[in-house]
């Protein structure tokens, strides 16, 4: 007999892996920064370099690591919004039948490890992941759903994903923009 709850805490360890390799790379880019800019000298009066690496990788991480949990709660929502809209399956068969994907994503995240000094191989590496994760999952429901209703269901997430992307880097530009206009010396 199968246990249905085997995958249940590859999420939470995915999150957690992807948090602290994205916080390791903050570290040391922010701690870059504090020496270029001349505020290191000044912490390290209070802290020693091992704390204030800790301090920041606790803070760093915890940030990513709401931001992770954040995406995957609306992609959870949003893929079982598209289910609901889509689907043919009665029973939830197909969220049991998907969970087996959070294996891609644990693996994805332990390969995170290998670009913790690069943010754009930790990109890649995380764009990957979820990539082949959406495709997996789509296979793996295809079974659940009409020809129309997968063509929809791909559609649906796909346009709402882009759409939400869009929407938060608009913000972010015209938050920018916002910054260097309001500049004294701009």
């Amino acid at each position: 007999m199968k246990n249905p709850y085997l995958y249940g805490y590859l999420p939470l360890f995915s999150i957690i892996l992807f948090s602290l390799t994205f916080g390791i790379y903050a570290v040391a880019e922010s701690m870059s920064l504090f020496q270029a800019i001349g505020v290191y000298g000044g912490m390290r009066e209070f802290l020693s370099d091992l704390q204030l690496r800790v301090f920041l990788l606790i803070i760093f991480a915890l940030c990513f690591f709401m931001l992770f949990s954040a995406l995957k709660l609306i992609g959870e929502t949003l893929h079982e919004l598209g289910m609901l809209f889509f689907s043919k399956d009665k029973e939830g068969e197909t969220i049991s039948v998907a969970r087996g994907g959070y294996v891609i994503v644990f693996f994805g995240a332990l390969l995170s490890v290998i670009g913790v000094k690069s943010m754009l191989l930790l990109v890649i590496i995380f764009a990957l992941t979820i990539f082949i994760y959406f495709i997996y999952t789509v296979y793996k429901m295809s079974h659940f759903m009409s020809f129309s209703g997968l063509i929809g269901f791909i559609f649906f997430e796909i346009i709402i994903w882009t759409l939400f992307v869009t929407f938060i880097i608009y913000i972010i530009i015209k938050l920018y923009n916002g910054v260097l206009a309001s500049l004294p010396f701009m």
